[in-house]
């Protein structure tokens, strides 16, 4: 028996009824739109002890394009890979010696590469299975659907603290 949606993808209520693609394909632009006349003070001020600044947030979005890539390119790969998790906040230490703006363009060419990824395999690729170990089997889809629940989160966190 498979884990509810919610399970599987704990982005899920951020998409809701939003086109995945639709919203990765924006995400890059909507970001450099929002931060277009945010100083550095503004991008790496922090709202509160513990959490994270646009800057950090710009940061965790390309590492996280870059782990989505990789376990894209697995699920296709390698039959019932199992995906590896990551603490991402073991990788937001050196979150501080990053600058935001570099941060959002390698997201943005990450995210580009990712996408003409997720076209290039196409549809028929969608319901190709892959397991991850906290959330149990997924998808090529369920993937392709966090990214876009992920971004959405991330994006209304952003636009808060602009």
């Amino acid at each position: 028996m498979s884990a509810p949606a919610s399970q599987l993808n704990p982005y899920a209520k951020f998409l809701a009824d939003a086109r995945p693609h639709d919203v990765l394909e924006m995400t890059a632009v909507t970001i450099a739109r929002l931060i277009r006349h945010t100083g550095a003070e503004q991008l790496t001020r922090a709202p509160a002890p513990g959490k994270w600044s646009i800057r950090d947030i710009l940061c965790h979005l390309a590492d996280c394009e870059i782990t989505f890539g990789f376990r894209l390119r697995q699920t296709i790969a390698e039959p019932n890979h199992v995906i590896q998790p990551f603490d991402q906040e073991a990788w937001a230490g050196p979150y501080s010696a990053l600058d935001a703006r570099d941060a959002l363009d390698s997201f943005g060419a990450f995210r580009r590469w990712n996408m003409l990824f997720i076209r290039a395999v196409g549809a028929e690729v969608e319901a190709k299975p892959v397991v991850h170990p906290e959330r149990g089997e997924m998808t090529f889809r369920t993937i392709v659907e966090t990214m876009g629940g992920h971004d959405i989160n991330h994006l209304r966190q952003i636009e808060n603290l602009v």
